[in-house]
């Protein structure tokens, strides 16, 4: 079944075994990022830097150029071995990663059902919300987003999340 798998980074060698995923995102400031793993290719493992933070004028802060790369390798995923999504935690920017991917590749309208999906299976998530408006912006989804992320409210407080799989396909597994 086609899936992103979102994990914190403690887990992301554990998945990589598990689950033999195609296409590795990362999400860490650049004091902590990591290199490709081993035998993973270079060309499909994207290494965004930047700070879990939600003010635009701070340091690696998320940016629309962060998105905009996130969404151009969300597309060159065909889907047939799940891509796994992570950030320090497995809380925050990989959930709003994870978020604006399933939104471009399901379609204007799928905002809530994605969130929804989302909250069902990570009552932890907390998708970063400078990371869904910059998407919602560079999809032209007119707030769509930003509203579905609010609907589901604040997740439950964790020091670092688990493992969670979202299917493409929500609603037909």
């Amino acid at each position: 079944m086609p899936l992103i798998l979102i994990t914190p980074l403690s887990a992301v060698p554990k998945a990589l075994l598990s689950h033999a995923p195609s296409h590795l995102v990362t999400l860490l400031s650049a004091q902590y990022m990591i290199e490709t793993p081993d035998g993973f290719p270079s060309d499909r493992h994207l290494r965004l830097a930047m700070h879990d933070i939600v003010d635009e004028a701070a340091d690696e802060a998320p940016a629309r150029a962060h998105v905009d790369r996130l969404l151009a390798f969300g597309r060159g995923w065909d889907a047939r071995a799940p891509m796994l999504v992570h950030c320090w935690a497995g809380v925050s920017r990989s959930t709003a990663a994870s978020f604006a991917i399933l939104c471009e590749r399901l379609g204007p309208g799928s905002e809530h059902d994605i969130a929804r999906e989302l909250r069902a299976r990570a009552p932890h998530a907390q998708p970063n919300r400078l990371i869904v408006r910059l998407a919602d912006e560079a999809l032209g989804r007119d707030g769509a987003m930003v509203r579905a992320v609010d609907v589901i409210g604040a997740g439950v407080e964790v020091a670092e999340g688990v493992p969670v799989e979202i299917p493409i396909a929500l609603g037909r597994q």
